[in-house]
């Protein structure tokens, strides 16, 4: 399985990546801006979505059309 970033960079568990929109996060009443870097992100078993943490947000999972790698 492979998963790749809004610009078609292959990503990997471990990897840091950037939001390139802002993103509204429901039920933490938070909004996360464009340019944000969200560190260790970790692989699920779907092709488009990563599973990753937050300054208290746990559980966050990002679809990776969102991001691009660092």
């Amino acid at each position: 399985m492979e998963v790749r970033d809004s610009v078609g960079n292959l990503l990997a568990d471990g990897d840091s990546v950037t939001l390139v929109k802002d993103l509204k996060v429901k039920g933490a009443g938070q909004t996360l801006k464009r340019g944000t870097v969200i560190k260790s992100i970790r692989l699920t078993g779907d092709d488009q979505e990563i599973d990753c943490r937050y300054e208290g947000i746990k559980g966050l999972v990002l679809r990776a059309e969102f991001v691009r790698k660092s």
